[in-house]
């Protein structure tokens, strides 16, 4: 890893309608659009589900560095997340962000182990320890025949 801080940009642009157009260096250029809940398509990514997205993806690479770290052996890891968005007071915001995870270790593996790194996965991802959002973490491990 390299030293703090690190600096991330994305530069966005749209004309008066249609879709926004997000690039980055060295990436491939993302079409966002409202989500339908808003007025929008619905069939492109947005900001609400990029978010959403973030948390899922934050969650994985998380429990990865994890696992490696605590020498975990794991075979799949399958994650879903939910944000809710409400209205608070008379501002429009995430409140709470729900990861589901279901995790494949081969046989023999303590199970509990699994679990607790799981959990600590949730605890220690960025995405959402940089949020106002609750958080909250269901976990299953398998461990395979």
């Amino acid at each position: 890893m390299q030293d703090l801080p690190h600096h991330y940009h994305v530069s966005a642009s749209a004309e008066t309608t249609g879709n926004i157009m997000l690039k980055a260096d060295d990436l491939p250029q993302l079409v966002t659009a409202p989500p339908a809940e808003f007025g929008g398509p619905g069939d492109q990514w947005s900001p609400e589900t990029l978010l959403v997205g973030a948390v899922a993806d934050c969650f994985i690479l998380t429990f990865r560095a994890i696992a490696r770290a605590s020498k975990l052996e794991w075979t799949n890891l399958e994650c879903s997340a939910e944000g809710v968005l409400e209205r608070v007071e008379r501002v429009t915001r995430f409140t709470a962000f729900t990861v589901n995870a279901r995790l494949t270790v081969p046989a023999g593996t303590d199970a509990d182990k699994a679990q607790r790194l799981l959990e600590k996965a949730e605890e220690a991802c960025l995405i959402t320890r940089s949020l106002l959002a609750e958080s909250h973490l269901e976990a299953e491990v398998i461990v395979a025949a």
